[in-house]
């Protein structure tokens, strides 16, 4: 499988003589893989996902997507999903497929609209009018509505509700081409377990594991989440 996200010995400290937020990170992420970016408060996934999409620079070290570093080429192929709510609260849902659709090379209306039926959301509404759950939901309709090659999911299902999540998770899985992958923070470990096909285990900014989930269960013969809490006990 080709390599579609790499990392190279990749290092971020946000103040001088400070301890890096990530240090000697080197991993790579193939085609058609959805892997889970796991560890506790401050383990550096955010600033990873930061560097990975070119909103922070590194101190040292590389990030490369398709062969590019961050900048349009990567833009063009990667669909970010942030950890905070950031459409503007003014205007209406059709407005903001309209919007993407004219950013967005790869936007597919057509997706957008079946996903937003499905959800029961009224594209006429204004964002504003939206509860939280339903503007996050909204937030994830429009990132998995563009056909990349890499989809950065960062919290997907932490604001909504138990019901809605597998609905959610569905619509991930089966909204990406086989040639695209996922990279996919959470801190809900067991809901998202079912669809990981590879996981990295992060702390204290360090790669402490990258690994299939397959042969991870079969190794230590428990799930991901019992091996996580293992792992990450205080």
């Amino acid at each position: 499988m080709a390599e579609l996200l790499k990392t190279e010995h990749l290092v971020k400290t946000y103040e001088k003589n400070a301890r890096p937020a990530l240090n000697d990170v080197t991993l790579a992420i193939p085609e058609g893989r959805i892997v889970g970016l796991l560890g506790p408060n401050g383990s550096g996934k955010t600033t990873l996902i930061k560097l990975i999409n070119g909103l922070l620079t590194p101190t040292s070290g590389s990030v490369t997507i398709n062969g590019y570093a961050p900048g349009p080429e990567t833009k063009a192929v990667v669909s970010y999903l942030p950890d905070r709510f950031c459409l503007p609260q003014d205007k209406t849902i059709e407005e903001l497929i309209n919007y993407y659709f004219d950013f967005y090379a790869d936007f597919d209306t057509e997706r957008a609209n079946d996903m937003l039926s499905r959800l029961q959301i009224d594209p006429h509404s204004r964002v504003k009018t939206l509860s939280k759950g339903t503007q996050e939901k909204l937030q994830l309709v429009l990132v998995m509505s563009r056909r990349a090659r890499l989809y950065i999911l960062d919290e997907p299902i932490a604001g909504v509700d138990p019901a809605a999540r597998d609905y959610i998770l569905k619509t991930i899985i089966s909204n990406y081409q086989e040639d695209a992958s996922i990279l996919l923070s959470t801190h809900l470990i067991s809901d998202v377990e079912p669809i990981l096909d590879d996981v990295i285990f992060i702390r204290n900014g360090r790669l402490v594991l990258c690994s299939s989930v397959e042969e991870l269960r079969e190794e230590q013969g428990k799930s991901l989440d019992t091996y996580f809490r293992e792992v990450f006990a205080c």
